[in-house]
């Protein structure tokens, strides 16, 4: 860990209770700290200064002397958050509490082209920045694919051919003097929702996502579990099927994402088209099935797309039901582009987990889709770069200098 001073670490810790409302006056600071009292008013004035805290309103009197609260600055620094997924990309500006100011999105196929689709990506910041008029103290990115979270590398993504080993971070820092911070994007629609999402009720929650690729992703008190080389949670490789003319794209056969994510369905389509005239119509109109036009002929009562969702949501709510039984999350949140499917989709999933999992387990979980309006990605990828700059051996690398830009390089190593 980068070596602080210990006036560094003292002021990291100061703003840190505040930030996260576990003290907002000086009394309650120094019970929380046990921290002496000309230390924190020293600390505290030093933030204010530097426009990280500001003082709010008097708490209410008891008898003696009112306290003034303290205020985390929340719009004194932004956050930029990207997507970057198989077949699209978001880009987002917040501040330092994971709040939406501006969003930008693109349908982008990101297959075999990792440079030029990072230099959209950073368009999109581009303009980001002069629509907001903000600057980046950080980047916290998610992608579609397995990541190192020390490096922030991709590592044999299937459904991103061509990315193996680009590191997403390394790609900014020669842009900005900003720290970095890459992670899966489904770990980070999970982190979105824990912390975001509603209801919200602190347990620990497994988000499963459904869309071109299939993946999972669990959050225990507000930490992402990664396993220990960051693959956790790529259920999408789980095997559920047998036979030849099912390889997935990782080259295995009978992966979960070959039956159940969108390309793997619109693989299947394509081959029986000539079963649904809508769909055949559509292939011959276009070249091409997409997992849009497979959803939409669904919702239209299409017997072929049907057919095909109902066994593909049937697959990914056993696997649910099997990782409900294992980790016993408190919440089991769906997401992803199968939720566009409609109720044919969502029902399959939830009735198929309720015949599989287990009594205990399934006793108090809570079922619900994702709240956040498909922005839980971007919301999650900025909470992950707060949290990196929050963390208590980071925060006191930067704190005296009021920003963390130009502190890159110390913040990565401190990453946790």
């Amino acid at each position: 860990m980068e070596h602080i001073s210990s006036q560094a670490f003292t002021y990291g810790q100061i703003v840190n209770v505040v930030r996260t409302g576990r003290a907002d006056t000086r009394p309650l600071i120094e019970q929380e700290t046990r921290l002496g009292r000309k230390v924190i008013a020293q600390r505290v004035q030093q933030a204010i200064d530097i426009g990280i805290l500001e003082d709010s309103e008097f708490t209410p009197s008891n008898g003696g002397r009112p306290s003034r609260r303290l205020r985390f600055r929340t719009e004194a620094g932004h956050i930029y958050a990207g997507v970057v997924a198989a077949t699209e990309m978001t880009a987002a500006v917040t501040t330092l509490d994971g709040t939406l100011l501006d969003t930008l999105h693109e349908d982008w196929d990101a297959a075999d082209r990792p440079e030029e689709t990072l230099e959209l990506l950073d368009s999109l910041f581009q303009k980001l920045m002069r629509r907001t008029r903000t600057q980046p103290w950080a980047f916290g990115i998610g992608v579609g694919g397995p990541v190192e979270f020390s490096s922030g590398r991709l590592v044999a993504p299937p459904i991103m051919p061509g990315w193996d080993g680009v590191s997403v971070r390394g790609w900014l820092r020669e842009r900005y003097d900003a720290p970095a911070w890459v992670d899966n994007e489904v770990n980070l629609m999970a982190l979105g929702e824990w912390h975001k999402g509603e209801p919200q009720d602190g347990r620990d929650l497994l988000y499963i996502f459904g869309d071109e690729g299939i993946g999972a992703g669990l959050v225990s008190s507000g930490v992402v579990f990664r396993g220990s080389t960051g693959a956790a949670g790529d259920i999408g490789h789980i095997q559920v099927a047998t036979g030849e003319d099912l390889v997935c794209r990782c080259g295995l056969i009978g992966c979960l994402e070959a039956v159940a994510g969108g390309w793997g369905i619109s693989r299947e389509v394509t081959r029986r088209s000539a079963e649904s005239p809508q769909l055949n119509a559509r292939l011959n109109e276009s070249g091409r099935l997409t997992s849009q036009d497979i959803g939409l002929a669904a919702a239209a009562g299409d017997e072929l797309a049907t057919e095909l969702i109902v066994r593909a949501t049937h697959e990914l709510g056993k696997v649910t039901a099997s990782l409900i039984n294992f980790v016993n999350p408190g919440t089991v949140v769906l997401g992803g582009g199968v939720l566009r499917v409609g109720e044919i989709a969502v029902s399959e999933f939830w009735k198929t987990i309720q015949t599989r999992m287990s009594v205990l387990a399934g006793k108090d979980v809570q079922f619900r889709t994702s709240s956040l309006d498909f922005r839980e990605g971007v919301i999650g990828a900025a909470l992950l770069a707060i949290e990196q700059l929050f963390a208590p051996g980071s925060i006191g690398v930067w704190i005296e200098n009021g920003t963390p830009i130009g502190s890159a390089a110390s913040l990565h190593r401190n990453a946790s």
